[in-house]
């Protein structure tokens, strides 16, 4: 596939405007800013995705942080949840470091891209649901172009619901509709979809969400992969 056909898909996305509500606060955020990074130009406008375009790992988040993607323009970038995410990406194998402060920082991703059902910073990390069927129509685009996408990493349960969401309106069975959990899997359509609960320091600080067993989802999204691997060798 080529690359420029997720980059068109990108382009649109850092040009809607469609959540009045969304648009209001990611720009507010991006001129009020926080005290730590008042020397920053913030980003301010919906992030795009990233990744390798041959990626069979597609992983979702909920929506950008205030001060982190929607300071630095990138998916988990610059906050404390993609400090666990890259982290845990670079000991799996899938990027080149094991950290992100900006989008200018060699950070390189292989077989895995990076999206998330909502492209705005909500007040409060709380998008509405109505913002959510909105958005979700790029996560479609994505899916669809994305041609080597197998297994889909869901963190948290409102991506979880998000992709659910997503491949029902692609015409996959969702019915009876799988239940969110850590390490939850279900199969549907040719996805994998794969659940962890989301690094927020809400989860992290309290020990829901733990370093191995965060590792562990990202293990268990190579095995499934090299299974694909196997059957497609037979």
């Amino acid at each position: 596939m080529p690359a420029a056909t997720v980059e068109s898909v990108n382009r649109r996305i850092t040009q809607c405007r469609q959540c009045p509500r969304l648009v209001a606060w990611r720009e507010e955020i991006a001129t009020v800013k926080r005290a730590a990074f008042q020397t920053e130009s913030y980003w301010g406008r919906p992030v795009p995705a990233f990744g390798d375009p041959r990626a069979r790992l597609i992983i979702v988040g909920l929506a950008p942080a205030a001060h982190g993607a929607n300071r630095t323009g990138r998916m988990f970038t610059g906050d404390r949840s993609g400090e666990w995410l890259y982290g845990a990406l670079f000991r799996a194998g899938f990027a080149n470091q094991p950290e992100s402060v900006s989008c200018k920082d060699g950070l390189e991703l292989s077989d895995a891209y990076i999206t998330a059902v909502v492209r705005c910073a909500p007040p409060q990390n709380k998008p509405t649901r109505e913002e959510r069927d909105r958005c979700v129509e790029y996560l479609i685009r994505e899916l669809m172009l994305l041609a080597s996408a197998h297994v889909i990493l869901a963190l948290g349960k409102f991506a979880w619901d998000g992709v659910i969401l997503a491949l029902g309106r692609m015409g996959h069975s969702v019915k009876p509709k799988p239940v969110f959990s850590h390490a939850a899997e279900s199969e549907i359509g040719p996805f994998l979809l794969l659940g962890s609960f989301h690094p927020s320091q809400q989860n992290t600080f309290t020990g829901k969400l733990t370093q191995p067993m965060f590792d562990h989802v990202f293990t268990r999204a190579r095995v499934l992969l090299k299974d694909e691997d196997r059957s497609a060798s037979c």
